[in-house]
């Protein structure tokens, strides 16, 4: 067996910092080892409390989402008005592109069109189009909400562990799946509370459906609903859960990679959805959050160190290593642990 499914991460995923300058035809371009022509863009401003600007190619261009507030999906013309072969491209608006103020981009690659015609193909209830990238286990997945518990085509070809919910109609919050939680329990991306009740009718996804009940956030019927699902690949990406220790010398997450990016959120209590990467922080010990569910500036806490093989806790703060608490995690690589070749990544 291969030691990983993807040598080269940059190809799937890069995180991206950036100066704005508030002009427009900024051109951001990612800089790994490969192109990376990105399907999603999630951009944040780490020196104001300007909101969260999602992005995809699915829904295009000039339409954000905010993952800090339940608001439908806007129109803004002048945000992310291209998607390029290694970025993006923005106008001049000030939560992505404020003058002299720095922000970080995370970036994804999907890329292979997908249309699903259930009543033609007998796979899910609801038709669904989007865009995939199977070798990542990633998709991008468009579909109108039903009346009734529907099943919807994600097209990976394998379950998905993660996917994050969002009804671009109207105002409701993000519902997540982890797979951690089973498929009885959601959280949702904005918020900031404990597990809450299933979205999912109580069915797990399968390689070829995801299951949502009739609720308006996964569901709204009539509404047109957003659905970005992930799959896991050894050695790129890892969606899982532990529990704290409560020590200053925390928890030590092994993900078989070197990090780029971890999420984390605390889910038998209140806690919220810490991001963290390795481009904002150089060097261990990293200090450096951003919330997911608010807009707040960049900070210092939740430290960690990004190791060869996984992520290692630096303390004790309740929202991501309370001594007994539930957490779940969703995580991407830099570099593999070991290649297919057999080469070994290092420590930074």
């Amino acid at each position: 067996m291969a030691y990983t499914d993807i040598d080269d991460p940059s190809a799937y995923f890069q995180t991206t910092l950036y100066t704005g300058n508030a002009s427009a035809g900024h051109a951001i371009t990612n800089s790994g080892n490969s192109d990376l022509a990105p399907n999603w863009v999630w951009i944040k401003s780490r020196d104001d409390t300007s909101t969260h600007r999602i992005y995809d190619t699915v829904r295009g261009v000039q339409k954000p989402l905010k993952s800090d507030f339940a608001n439908a999906e806007g129109t803004d013309n002048n945000g992310v008005t291209a998607f390029g072969s290694d970025g993006f491209t923005l106008g001049n608006e000030a939560q992505s592109n404020g003058n002299t103020l720095k922000f970080v981009s995370w970036n994804w690659k999907a890329g292979t069109s997908f249309t699903n015609d259930a009543s033609a193909t007998s796979i899910g209830s609801l038709d669904s189009t989007g865009s995939v990238n199977t070798d990542a286990g990633f998709s991008i997945i468009s579909f109108a909400g039903a009346s009734a518990v529907s099943t919807v085509a994600h097209g990976l070809g394998v379950a998905p562990k993660m996917m994050i919910f969002k009804n671009r109609s109207d105002a409701d919050h993000w519902g997540v799946y982890h797979q951690s939680l089973g498929s009885n329990a959601a959280v949702y991306l904005n918020l900031t509370g404990a597990v809450d009740g299933t979205l999912w009718n109580n069915t797990a996804p399968t390689t070829s459906v995801f299951t949502v009940q009739n609720n308006s956030a996964v569901n709204g019927s009539g509404n047109n609903i957003i659905a970005y699902c992930f799959a896991e690949k050894q050695g790129y990406s890892k969606f899982s859960s532990y529990v704290g220790n409560g020590n200053v010398s925390g928890v030590y997450l092994h993900l078989g990679f070197s990090a780029s990016f971890i999420m984390f959120k605390r889910t038998d209590s209140t806690g919220a959805w810490v991001m963290k990467d390795n481009k904002r922080d150089a060097y261990n010990v990293a200090t450096k959050y951003l919330y997911a569910n608010a807009n707040d500036a960049e900070s210092t806490s939740y430290n960690v160190d990004f190791t060869a093989n996984g992520v290692k806790l630096r303390g004790s703060d309740a929202q991501f290593n309370a001594s007994g608490g539930t957490f779940i995690y969703m995580a991407f690589a830099e570099n593999p642990f070991v290649t297919s070749t057999g080469v070994p990544a290092t420590a930074r």
